[in-house]
């Protein structure tokens, strides 16, 4: 799950900069941002499940 998060968050910053460089191309900015929320997302989820599993085993 982390490996997928990592290709998410640099497909993500990838897209971002593709569309600042080519200005014309904004919709590959919004998807950029989408997906890096996302990834954000996932990661905050995953990480509280994280922590409540290992808090649940003690």
């Amino acid at each position: 799950m982390r490996a997928l998060l990592w290709v998410v968050g640099v497909v993500a910053g990838v897209l971002i900069l593709l569309g600042l460089l080519l200005e014309a191309v904004q919709w590959l900015v919004i998807i950029g941002i989408i997906a890096l929320v996302a990834v954000i997302v996932l990661a905050f989820v995953k990480g509280r499940q994280s922590a409540h599993n290992r808090a649940g085993r003690r």
